[in-house]
C-alpha cells in the first residue's frame, strides 16, 4: 500500500480524474481486523498515520457515491473533493466500539457535503434553504423519473411520502424545472434572438424621469417645509435641534445643559418639545 499512497499524495480529483480514479481503485480495501486495529489507534492513541490509511482505504467509496450524483451537471472532480472532506469528518469521529464498518458510518457525512456542495453551486439562487426542502429536492429529483411535469396523484403520493404540503412539492417541481439566465444577451446572440434576454423586457422604474422627477420635487418640499419649520421655533430650541442633529459633530445633553445653566433632563424635555412642533409643522405645510 505504501507505494499507492506516495502516488495518490501528487494527484487531485481535480486535475486528472480519470488518474486519479484508477490510482485509489488500486489501494486495497480494508479486512475488518486490520480496519478495527487502525481505528483503536486513532481512537485511543491520536495516531495520525492509522487515520491516514483509514482515508485512503476508502477513498474508492467516495468516487462511487460521487459517481451517482453525475446527474446535477457538476464536475465529478468537484464532488469528488468534498466527499473527501466528508470521509475525513467520518473518520475521525468513528468510534470502533459501535461495531459496524467504516463505510457504513462514513457514507452519511460524504452524503451530507457532497449534498451541500450541490446546493451550492446547482444554481446561482438557491433552491433550497430549510431542512424540509434540502430532504424534498434531492428526493424528488431521484423520483422524476421522466422530464413531463408530474401528476396531481404523483404529488400527492410525494408529498405524503415525505411529510409535507402539495403547495410545497409543486413549488420545488418548478424550481427543478427552471434554469439561470444572464440578464443581458451573450455576446455572440444575433439581433433576432436578443430580445428574449430580460434586460430586453424588464423594465427599470428607478430611470423613469417622472418618477425621477417627483422624487426630486418631493426632496426639496421637504427640505423647504423643514426650513420653515425650524425657523419657527425659538432660537435656543433651534440652536438645540441643529447642534444635537445636524452638527457634524453633536453635542451631547449634558454639554448643552452647562452651557444653558440648566439640568440635562430640561435640555432632553426642549429637544423633545422642538421635535413635536417640527412634526406638527411638517404635516400641516
Amino acid at each position: 500500500m505504501g507505494t499507492s499512497l506516495q502516488v495518490i499524495e501528487q494527484l487531485s480529483p481535480g486535475r486528472n480524474v480519470d488518474a486519479y480514479v484508477q490510482t485509489v481503485s488500486a489501494i486495497p480495501i480494508l479486512t475488518a481486523d486490520e480496519e478495527r486495529e487502525l481505528a483503536e489507534r486513532l481512537h485511543y492513541q491520536s495516531d495520525l498515520e492509522a487515520a491516514r490509511q483509514l482515508v485512503m482505504s476508502h477513498l474508492r467509496f467516495v468516487v462511487h457515491i460521487a459517481r451517482s450524483y453525475s446527474g446535477y451537471g457538476l464536475p465529478l472532480g468537484d464532488l469528488i473533493q468534498e466527499g473527501n472532506i466528508g470521509l475525513m469528518k467520518a473518520v475521525k469521529r468513528f468510534d470502533p466500539t459501535m461495531g459496524v464498518r467504516l463505510v457504513s458510518f462514513a457514507v452519511h457525512w460524504i452524503k451530507a457535503e457532497m449534498h451541500e456542495f450541490i446546493l451550492r453551486n446547482w444554481r446561482i439562487v438557491k433552491i433550497a434553504t430549510t431542512k424540509a426542502q434540502r430532504k424534498l429536492f434531492f428526493n424528488l429529483r431521484s423520483r422524476k423519473k421522466k422530464l413531463s411535469w408530474m401528476t396531481n396523484e404523483e404529488i400527492a403520493a410525494v408529498a405524503e411520502d415525505l411529510g409535507v404540503d402539495v403547495k410545497t412539492v409543486r413549488q420545488m417541481e418548478g424550481r427543478l424545472a427552471s434554469t439561470d439566465t444572464a440578464f443581458d444577451a451573450p455576446v455572440s446572440e444575433d439581433e433576432d434572438s436578443s430580445y428574449l434576454s430580460p434586460s430586453a423586457y424588464l423594465e427599470d422604474h428607478s430611470a423613469d424621469p417622472a418618477v425621477q422627477l417627483e422624487e426630486a420635487n418631493w426632496e426639496e418640499d421637504s427640505q423647504r417645509r423643514l426650513l420653515s419649520a425650524m425657523n419657527a421655533l425659538d432660537e435656543r430650541s433651534r440652536d438645540i435641534l441643529a447642534r444635537r442633529w445636524l452638527a457634524d459633530e453633536k453635542a451631547t445633553l449634558h454639554e448643552l445643559a452647562a452651557e444653558y445653566s440648566v439640568s440635562a433632563e430640561r435640555i432632553r424635555q426642549l429637544e423633545k418639545n422642538a421635535m413635536k412642533k417640527i412634526r406638527g409643522a411638517m404635516l400641516e405645510a
